[in-house]
């Protein structure tokens, strides 16, 4: 699939080489044909695109700027996506606490200045957003480190992106 580039969009889309690294990881731990994707913070939906490219039956984006919305919806469109694509318009906390589902795959890549990364994590859990066997992975820069959360299990370096990747027990609290 080829996408029109969105002029003054002041977002750091993930790098090819760390998208490139992310996904090898998920090829090589999951079945993404049988994932149900949610993706917050989705900004231009590189993620989003990346996961319906890899075959994800149902992917939903999130993000609260509308030109981004609006590019990821008529992307969607040109594609003929509709179907397996949905895109919400609103702040990512605040849908993790309005969403009815689980998914499989959780992806977050809030700005590199996020300060609620405590937040973010509790409300995943609390709100069940993810299955219990799902994953979240949050993307992030050098000087934010997640290993202190409850369901930390590994961060991976991809240049100046890094993954935290993160399960939960849900059955247990």
């Amino acid at each position: 699939m080829r996408f029109k580039k969105l002029k003054a969009f002041s977002s750091r889309p993930t790098t090819d080489f760390a998208k490139e690294g992310l996904f090898n990881i998920i090829e090589n731990t999951l079945c993404i044909d049988d994932l149900e994707v949610l993706d917050l913070f989705s900004g231009l939906g590189n993620i989003s695109f990346e996961f319906i490219s890899r075959g994800a039956p149902r992917v939903t984006s999130v993000d609260n700027n509308f030109q981004s919305c609006k590019y990821i919806r008529l992307s969607s469109k040109e594609h003929k996506l509709s179907d397996i694509h949905s895109i919400v318009q609103m702040d990512a906390l605040k849908y993790i606490q309005k969403v009815n589902g689980e998914f499989d795959f959780v992806f977050a890549d809030p700005p590199y200045d996020f300060a609620h990364y405590d937040q973010l994590i509790a409300l995943i859990k609390e709100h069940k957003i993810l299955k219990q066997e799902g994953t979240l992975v949050i993307e992030h820069g050098k000087k934010t480190s997640l290993d202190g959360f409850e369901g930390f299990q590994k961060t991976k370096p991809f240049g100046h992106v890094y993954f935290s990747f993160f399960n939960f027990d849900l059955n247990n609290g």
